[in-house]
């Protein structure tokens, strides 16, 4: 089957042995899987990732002596059942599911080998108790956004919003469109988006932001204490010397550059929630006085739990998303390559899509 791989910073479009469903698996062709910003960072810094999740956890994510076919974020069909399965979604169905097998050493689908390919094939096995059947009122490409909504919501829920929250979303990319999209699913608001692209910022228009900044014309730090001054509710909050009542502000760093977390420390009001869900790969540093003194929390957002991946799709299946926009343009395996060389500096694309059948 075809396929793309990577290795060596190198991605390329290559043949690989037909996967075949274990004990307990479903083989299933891919229907549409999305280009994930972690891929593309795994792509160039696959060492430093490693490095931090052996720190972290003691293992390495990446084998990178050996070719990994990447694609997390990704809906298939049904095409065949391995032995010790149920059957329960019938042949032809669409599922999507968490990326990972159950199988005693848990491959993570998109980081792993050969042996077990991500999305960025056009077959791959899945865990058939995992999986979860897409109904046919979905489009398979809103079932494609599954995970990375799923991470939003995980970071929405790392925030422990309350009613009177004024959100900042600094950057606008794909995982900071999606929390947007879970923002506004909740409720909450209003919302403030910040980006230095003009398309990503209509893009958050769209999705739902109430409130746009461009970055280079307006402090979005400031739009944000006046938004948390004048939306009304119960102000919690005390904005430094001037002694301004502001409503409880939480933000949401979607850009993952060193630099950007130390931005945000210095324009959050006193006592604001900051949750950090942009990966970013190189050493960073920040002024711990200055949170200190301010008593900001700073937490941390990564991936979901299957619960949170089942809630999202569960959302998005009742059509309380509303995230057609964030899909920008679809491609085929083909011009993967070439996408991976333009997606870092485009300040236009949202999701990617790749159609392996295209």
């Amino acid at each position: 089957m075809r396929a793309v791989v990577m290795q060596d910073r190198r991605v390329r479009l290559t043949e690989l042995p037909e996967p075949v469903p274990g004990e307990g698996e479903v083989l299933v062709e891919v229907l549409a899987c999305g280009i994930c910003g972690s891929d593309l960072h795994c792509a160039q810094h696959g060492a430093e990732f490693n490095a931090s999740m052996r720190a972290a956890h003691g293992v390495d994510v990446l084998d990178l002596d050996r070719p990994i076919v990447f694609g997390h974020e990704f809906v298939g069909q049904v095409v065949a059942y391995g032995p010790g399965t149920t059957g329960r979604v019938p042949i032809g169905g669409r599922v999507v599911s968490v990326p990972s097998l159950v199988r005693p050493d848990r491959p993570f689908l998109g980081f792993s080998g050969p042996e077990s390919p991500g999305g960025y094939a056009e077959r791959m096995v899945l865990s058939e108790e995992l999986v979860l059947e897409v109904p046919d009122h979905v489009e398979t490409e809103e079932a494609a956004l599954t995970e990375p909504l799923a991470v939003a919501y995980h970071a929405v829920v790392r925030a422990d919003l309350r009613p009177d929250d004024v959100p900042l979303v600094v950057g606008c990319g794909p995982i900071g469109l999606a929390i947007i999209a879970v923002l506004r699913m909740r409720g909450v608001g209003p919302i403030v988006a910040a980006d230095f692209s003009v398309e990503r910022r209509r893009l958050a228009e769209s999705l739902g932001a109430d409130l746009i900044v461009d970055p280079t014309q307006t402090s979005p730090y400031e739009a944000w204490r006046e938004a948390a001054a004048s939306a009304g509710g119960q102000p919690t909050a005390t904005s430094g010397t001037s002694g301004t009542q502001l409503r409880p502000t939480v933000a949401f760093e979607c850009v993952g550059v060193p630099g950007v977390i130390q931005q945000i420390v210095i324009g959050s009001p006193e006592r604001s929630r900051i949750v950090v869900a942009g990966l970013c790969m190189t050493p960073d540093s920040f002024e711990p006085a200055q949170a200190l003194v301010k008593e900001l929390d700073l937490r941390f957002a990564f991936m979901y739990s299957p619960g949170e991946f089942a809630r999202a799709f569960e959302h998005l299946v009742k059509g309380e998303f509303q995230i057609a926009p964030l899909i920008t343009r679809t491609i085929g395996l083909d011009e993967v390559p070439e996408a991976f060389a333009k997606l870092s500096s485009s300040p236009s694309d949202a999701k990617v899509l790749i159609v392996p059948g295209r």
